[in-house]
């Protein structure tokens, strides 16, 4: 006798969001990280705080921080640090936001 504990079945949809999920690369780890504080090109933090060594990713959001932390100090664009023009690599690097993985097959 069976009963109503029958097995559901899974849509195409389904399948294919969690195939989608288990190889998109979202940013998170090692590789996001590394990504994030902008240690190589591609990174999302463009410029560094000249005081205090945050990361931003734009001018825009520089000056926004520099008017929250620092008030008292003039901003001064010129002095601001500019994480990707550091760098030198002779190839660039995988962007770790970009959608995609090597694991698909």
């Amino acid at each position: 006798m069976t009963g109503k504990a029958k097995p559901k079945k899974h849509t195409a949809k389904e399948i294919a969001a969690k195939i989608d999920a288990a190889t998109t690369n979202r940013g998170g780890g090692k590789d996001g990280l590394a990504d994030r504080k902008g240690v190589d090109k591609g990174g999302h933090a463009k410029l560094a705080c000249p005081i205090c060594k945050a990361t931003a990713p734009d001018s825009k959001s520089m000056r926004i921080h520099h008017d929250a932390r620092h008030p008292k100090l003039p901003y001064e664009e010129e002095k601001l640090i500019n994480l990707h023009a550091s760098g030198t690599s002779e190839e660039p690097k995988p962007k770790p936001g970009v959608r995609g993985s090597l694991k698909k097959s």
